[in-house]
């Protein structure tokens, strides 16, 4: 016992006791959150990438093809989706000039410090 004392191997374990905390684990149990990578590349592809939306999906939609293809028929998909977005209080976010990242209600994309929140 002294000799523990003195090089502090009941304080370790002492310490060892009190460092763990246990926590309770909240929110929904088995609930799955999926990130999907879909292409769009036709307008028609718009339908598919809303249903996926509404089952709760986040998409990391590539916007490429349809760029190449037809400008003025991806303005028109990109202005279908976000207005099921806005509809749905989700979140559109460009990322390069070939992707789109988009959420529904539950998730948000964070844009950095500066941007306000909505």
């Amino acid at each position: 016992m002294v000799f523990d004392l003195i090089f502090g191997r009941e304080r370790e374990e002492n310490e060892d006791k009190n460092a763990f905390v246990e926590i309770e684990k909240t929110g929904e149990e088995g609930k799955k959150v999926h990130i999907r990578v879909e292409t769009l590349e036709e307008y028609a592809d718009t339908d598919k990438v809303q249903k996926l939306l509404r089952e709760g999906n986040i998409l990391f939609l590539k916007i490429k093809p349809l760029r190449d293809k037809d400008l003025g028929e991806l303005k028109r998909a990109i202005a279908k989706i976000k207005k099921t977005v806005t509809a749905m209080n989700g979140d559109i976010v460009g990322v390069d000039e070939n992707y789109l990242i988009v959420t529904p209600e539950f998730a948000r994309v964070y844009r950095g410090a500066s941007a306000t929140q909505v």
